[in-house]
């Protein structure tokens, strides 16, 4: 298991942007599983909706994200010397409401990892029940050629 301030140690996102809480299991080069607790108190619900709030399709997308990235990080070579963006969105499906109070348990597996690029397949669900399933590809940047743009 992998603490939040693990996870700060392999993600750049920070608060208000940070989806991932903890990791319950990783295996590098093939799966993790990840959790987000969603409480009244994340600013998103200020706008996305007041009477009737609801977690943002597009952050849980994130969410699976970030917990692909902590899975990118202990499954390269040199994974300091990387910057991992997203790429690509792919057969995203929105299956359930994530509402304040929920626990998303985020999985995502890698499909295909090569020099550059990776294809991860990645779920979310609260309590079993399926939130939002897709595929997501990343590319792997060089970080030092990133600061030089900077």
């Amino acid at each position: 298991m992998i603490s939040i301030e693990g996870i700060l140690g392999f993600l750049p996102h920070r608060y208000p942007f940070l989806f991932v809480d903890r990791i319950l299991s990783l295996e590098p080069g093939k799966s993790i599983v990840a959790l987000k607790g969603v409480t009244v108190n994340e600013p998103f619900f200020q706008g996305h909706f007041p009477a009737r709030k609801v977690m943002p399709g597009v952050l849980m997308v994130e969410a699976i994200a970030q917990a692909g990235g902590v899975l990118l990080y202990h499954s390269v070579e040199e994974p300091e010397k990387k910057f991992v963006v997203l790429s690509k969105i792919d057969n995203m499906k929105f299956k359930r409401m994530v509402v304040p109070g929920d626990c998303l348990r985020l999985e995502a597996e890698i499909v295909k990892l090569r020099t550059g690029f990776c294809h991860i397949r990645g779920r979310a669900t609260v309590e079993g029940d399926l939130a939002v399933e897709g595929d997501i590809m990343a590319a792997l940047l060089d970080a030092a050629a990133r600061d030089e743009r900077s």
